[in-house]
């Protein structure tokens, strides 16, 4: 497991690359919940989500020889666009593998980036295409399972903790488990007795499965939030959850796009359904702990067009 340590290295050595974000107490999000909430704006990031930090770590890590035979990514979206970015800032080709299933707009940004985007039929099928292109010599940014990677993200919690104020229970969104990782990590470290619970959608419940399991298991991905669909999580990640993280609580893709509709109306902040589904989980969150909590939200990314929530709200009947 990484340690606060690493978390802290990775700080030094993306500082100048990311933004540090604001965090800020959300008079909107106090009012709809009936405590306090304090927001982490991860999708003020570069790129719109948390991912530019472990991919921009990962970049700086690579040797010469690397560096000139270039990176693979597979992505449901965020990563691929945080791939595709700081590696055309830093002069390194990139190929990304997406689903077609991912927002189109992540194709649009990445390509625009520099990166050769390919797309497969799904998530598992772009995860196995990755394969083939390791195999020619181009070096693997992972979305999670990789330490330099959980580090990074984990800068996020280190913000979250020198910046906010009071803090009793923390909410991750959770795809295959990077974010959660290094923030539980971060925060635990500086911030001991603050529970951290994450969220996961019904479609897409790679963690929730591994915790039942008593590690990673494949599973089967239905979700429309694309950016928290990974076909497992990995040993890695699961390890720090199992160990740090308080509970992983699940929403459905309903309750997700109503939260992001929520976090526009009451945050004033366009969020993604990946960041929107804390909201329904931070309710069930309050009935467990009670009404002394401050709640803390890691807003990771607002990477969803109109359109995109537009369509998923007559979906689902909602407005």
């Amino acid at each position: 497991m990484i340690t606060v340590a690493d978390v802290e290295a990775a700080a030094e050595r993306i500082a100048g690359h990311v933004v540090r974000t604001p965090t800020v107490p959300s008079p909107g999000l106090s009012a709809l919940l009936g405590v306090p909430v304090t927001a982490k704006l991860e999708l003020l990031q570069r790129t719109g989500s948390f991912k530019a930090r472990g991919a921009t770590a990962k970049l700086l890590a690579l040797g010469p020889v690397e560096r000139a035979a270039g990176v693979v990514a597979v992505s449901g979206g965020n990563h691929g666009i945080a791939v595709a970015v700081m590696a055309g800032a830093l002069g390194i080709e990139a190929t990304v593998v997406m689903p077609r299933s991912a927002p189109s707009r992540a194709v649009v940004v990445a390509e625009a980036a520099g990166a050769s985007v390919v797309l497969a039929d799904t998530m598992d099928g772009a995860f196995a295409l990755v394969d083939e292109f390791t195999t020619k010599g181009l070096t693997l940014v992972h979305p999670f399972d990789d330490p330099v990677v959980i580090a990074a993200q984990g800068t996020v919690g280190l913000e979250f903790a020198e910046d906010a104020g009071e803090l009793t229970d923390v909410l991750v969104s959770i795809g295959g488990g990077g974010l959660i990782a290094g923030v539980a990590t971060a925060l635990h470290a500086r911030r001991p007795g603050v529970r951290i619970w994450g969220v996961e959608t019904e479609g897409a419940r790679a963690m929730s499965q591994a915790l039942a399991a008593g590690g990673p298991v494949p599973v089967q991905l239905t979700s429309v939030v694309s950016t928290l669909s990974a076909p497992s999580a990995s040993p890695l990640t699961y390890e720090h959850v199992s160990e740090l993280v308080t509970e992983v609580l699940t929403v459905t893709d309903a309750e997700a796009v109503q939260g992001t509709l929520d976090l526009a109306d009451h945050a004033k902040v366009w969020a993604e359904p990946a960041a929107g589904c804390l909201l329904p989980a931070a309710r069930r969150v309050l009935e467990r702990v009670g009404e002394d909590a401050r709640l803390g939200l890691v807003v990771c990314g607002g990477n969803a067009t109109p359109a995109d929530v537009h369509t998923w709200a007559e979906r689902f009947g909602l407005r």
